[in-house]
């Protein structure tokens, strides 16, 4: 076995022990002063996630694609952030989510998916991944091969590459033109990144997507402007967001919604006539 230094961070055994004597009121308490760490891990690292803010916003506005690629829990996170853009900021294929094994490993994990080293390169290129695109490599030890791989070849396509990784010293801290790298530590359960590991990747994405759309332009003010319409929930939070933008009723609102069939729109078409 080898000694525990040469583990990754995210399988070294922590703080924690006995869990099974834990009352419940002890794991809850417990496991939010582990959120609490992996939020400070995060909140540590702001300026590098502004940074890539910057650099993706930069790519995006050429046109450009970020991909998010990880395997298991760091795929799924991938997955789940790309997957809210359409609906949140009304465009579509900007962010595409890909996760070793296919779209069905999001609910069933598919063994040996994560080890196949050109499994993300063959990904990327389903896709047409190109030099103007970005690679977000998603990995909470930081040495997965289905990421790795897709890394080095997006390097050599002239890509922007990018490291979202608990292990400092990993390689998908150590290839990528910029590393994301929250120091979450040992898990509460050992070895499972679900949880901080998980948590920061989570946080890190949220801050990354939405400062790539405010940038690009898809928030006015604090308005998602730009977001689909796609039930009565959603026309009613937009009828909202034009009644607040324009100080009008929210039976005018809804009807400027209805004529323009955005809120942008709506906004834009009342202010210019105003």
């Amino acid at each position: 076995m080898k000694p525990e230094s040469s583990l990754s961070p995210t399988e070294q055994s922590g703080q924690w022990d006995r869990l099974e004597s834990m009352t419940s009121g002890e794991i809850v308490a417990a496991m939010a002063e582990c959120d609490s760490q992996a939020q400070r891990a995060v909140a540590s690292i702001g300026q590098d996630i502004a940074n890539a803010i910057d650099a993706a916003s930069e790519q995006v506005k050429k046109g450009g694609r970020v991909f998010y690629i990880g395997a298991g829990t760091s795929g799924r996170m991938g997955v789940l952030d790309a997957s809210e853009i359409p609906p949140t900021f009304g465009v579509s294929d900007v962010f595409v989510g890909l996760i070793a094994g296919g779209d069905g490993a999001i609910r069933q994990a598919v063994e040996g998916a994560e080890d196949d080293f050109s499994g993300g390169v063959l990904d990327l290129k389903r896709h047409g991944a190109h030099g103007n695109d970005v690679l977000v490599g998603i990995a909470a030890s930081g040495r997965t091969p289905y990421v790795i791989g897709a890394l080095e070849w997006a390097k050599g396509q002239g890509m922007l590459t990018m490291g979202i990784t608990s292990n400092a010293e990993g390689p998908v801290a150590l290839i990528p033109d910029m590393a994301l790298v929250p120091t979450t530590g040992a898990e509460f359960v050992t070895g499972s990144t679900r949880l901080k590991a998980g948590t920061a990747q989570k946080l890190i994405l949220n801050q990354l997507s939405t400062g790539v759309m405010i940038q690009c332009g898809h928030v006015q003010g604090n308005r998602m402007v730009d977001m689909q319409l796609a039930n009565a929930k959603l026309v009613e939070r937009g009828a909202r967001m034009v009644a607040e933008a324009l100080d009008v009723s929210m039976d005018r609102a809804r009807q400027l919604l209805t004529d323009a069939g955005s809120v942008r729109k709506a906004i834009d078409t009342f202010a210019e006539r105003d």
